[in-house]
């Protein structure tokens, strides 16, 4: 059950994650909520790359092993913003941002090692890319609907990254 469970579970754990990040831009969740998500993230995060480091040694994997750790250094700097309010601004927008634009480099490398899927892994990195830009274009000044729509983006574009990756996991294995 593990292995499939680990195999499966970035499909929903990643739109939820973005989901949780548009509902935190539109206040309806709480600061609380997203604090208690950033944590279990976090422990996620670093129990996947604990248990796959050996299978991730080589390749794409190898990849994004080195995705997993800097989106781990991404979410303890969300939880640092989360619980200092004088950082919560730039910790958090640089969670954010990161984990836009460091997903879509890795799903770009993807695309040009990984033959079947190129076209899900490319549209998938510019989306997320582009969702990273939509996003900090819309900083300053803050543009709600901009910022949700750079999220979406990401949103899209990682949930058909990973959904590729999923229905062909041997194709990445060799990667």
């Amino acid at each position: 059950m593990f292995p499939r469970l680990r195999a499966q579970g970035p499909t929903v754990l990643i739109p939820l994650a973005w989901l949780l990040v548009g509902l935190a831009h539109l206040d309806v969740v709480t600061d609380r909520t997203v604090l208690v998500f950033h944590v279990v993230a976090a422990v996620l995060i670093a129990a996947f790359a604990t248990l796959s480091w050996d299978e991730m040694e080589t390749g794409v994997l190898r990849v994004w092993r080195d995705i997993l750790l800097v989106g781990l250094l991404l979410t303890v700097g969300g939880i640092v913003g989360l619980l200092y309010a004088p950082l919560r601004i730039p910790f958090l927008t640089t969670t954010i941002l990161g984990w836009m634009v460091v997903p879509g480099v890795g799903l770009y490398h993807t695309g040009k090692r990984v033959p079947a899927g190129q076209r899900a892994y490319m549209a998938g990195a510019v989306l997320s890319v582009l969702g990273g830009a939509v996003y900090a274009s819309a900083l300053f000044p803050p543009a709600e609907t901009a910022l949700l729509a750079g999220i979406g983006l990401a949103l899209v574009g990682q949930t058909v990254g990973i959904a590729q990756a999923v229905r062909q996991p041997d194709e990445i294995d060799s990667g």
